[in-house]
């Protein structure tokens, strides 16, 4: 398991690579990455938001949990702060496992963990201003499921 929170931007394709190469038992990779969306033209960046050490340990905290619920082999969560423009990559999420269905559904926790509990904070920067991100309903639905 390793979970990264950085400023930098990183190469999904080489991270992928990387974690699949790593997973010769495994018989899936399933991965999923986020990119800041551009808000109709008007979005100028987003800044995202943390406390070192704290963010970390919550992602440690629900990756373990990901593992527990589900047969995996690894688990990679990457998740960037700072400023970001659009289109840039924000977060990935890959899992590995011996079938499809572990892999998938627990990437998919790991998303909705993320979208939702994960300890960030996000202001969208837009021509008119900048306002904090709110928490939307349908996120915290997702959850429930889980």
């Amino acid at each position: 398991m390793r979970i990264r929170v950085q400023e930098a931007p990183f190469d999904l394709g080489a991270e992928v690579n990387r974690f699949t190469a790593a997973q010769a038992d495994m018989g899936a990779v399933v991965s999923f990455t986020g990119v800041v969306r551009g808000g109709g033209g008007t979005l100028r960046h987003m800044e995202i938001e943390h406390y070192p050490g704290m963010t970390e340990s919550a992602l440690r905290d629900i990756s373990e949990q990901a593992c527990a619920r589900w047969s995996l082999g690894d688990v990679l969560v990457i998740h960037r702060y700072g400023r970001l423009a659009p289109g840039a990559q924000i977060m990935m999420v890959a899992t590995a496992s011996r079938h499809r269905k572990d892999a998938f559904e627990a990437a998919e926790f790991l998303m909705d963990y993320l979208k939702s509990r994960a300890p960030f904070w996000k202001r969208e920067v837009t021509e008119d201003g900048a306002a904090w991100v709110a928490a939307r309903d349908e996120d915290e639905a997702a959850l429930t499921r889980w």
